[in-house]
């Protein structure tokens, strides 16, 4: 799948745009589960900062977001949470990481549906969808990429790298004192981990057979 730099580029605005949208949903059904998930724990923080919302400009970073729909790489505004407010904080930090990952794979699970009818219908219907992600139509094409990106965040989340949703997942399972150095570790060296993953193109490994197998199972294809 070409990054929406080079839809853009190539002129394909339409691509660019479905893409736009489904970062748009993405991004936002995510922050909004994990402000959701926080403030049903008992964690104020995430309302305090106006994050319990579906607003999409509460959870755009502006650097993150536009690198995102331009390199195809980024990230969306992290949602507040203090652990110590938590009724059950090791057990609740779970949950409340787990939900933004969970939240995009039932998103994906929900376009899947429309995108697996209109491979049923008849070519003259369906306009014969050419590709399993990207159909030659603008309405498939929306429906794939809204759930590919889902299912590369839901993935991507779940990689167990600071300052990812795994990591908080992982740290959790510990036993205390191994969470506690991994978590020094993390804060001090799990971005650097991360973007080494990324610019060397070891995340497209990581991600390329979890993503696909979700996207077949989902779609039937």
């Amino acid at each position: 799948m070409s990054t929406p730099l080079q839809d853009l580029l190539n002129g394909d605005i339409a691509g660019f745009l479905s893409f736009a949208v489904a970062i748009l949903i993405a991004i936002t059904i995510h922050e909004f589960a994990h402000a959701k998930a926080a403030q049903k724990a008992g964690d104020p923080t995430p309302e305090a900062h106006g994050r319990v919302t579906l607003n999409p400009l509460a959870h755009f970073d502006p650097i993150g977001t536009v690198a995102l729909l331009f390199a195809g790489f980024g990230w969306g505004r992290p949602v507040p949470v203090n652990p110590f407010l938590l009724k059950r904080p090791r057990v609740d930090n779970i949950l409340v990481s787990l939900w933004g990952p969970l939240s995009n794979l039932l998103v994906a699970a929900v376009f899947a549906l429309p995108f697996r009818i209109a491979w049923l219908l008849p070519p003259d219907v369906s306009q014969t969808y050419m590709e399993p992600i990207i159909a030659p139509d603008a309405y498939g094409q929306l429906l794939g990429h809204i759930i590919i990106i889902n299912l590369v965040l839901c993935v991507f989340n779940l990689i167990p790298i600071h300052p990812l949703d795994g990591s908080h997942i992982l740290s959790g399972l510990l036993p205390l004192e191994q969470a506690k150095a991994y978590d020094l570790f993390g804060h001090r060296y799990g971005f650097m981990v991360l973007l080494l993953l990324v610019v060397t193109g070891a995340t497209r490994l990581v991600l390329g057979a979890p993503v696909m197998g979700l996207f077949r199972l989902l779609t039937g294809l």
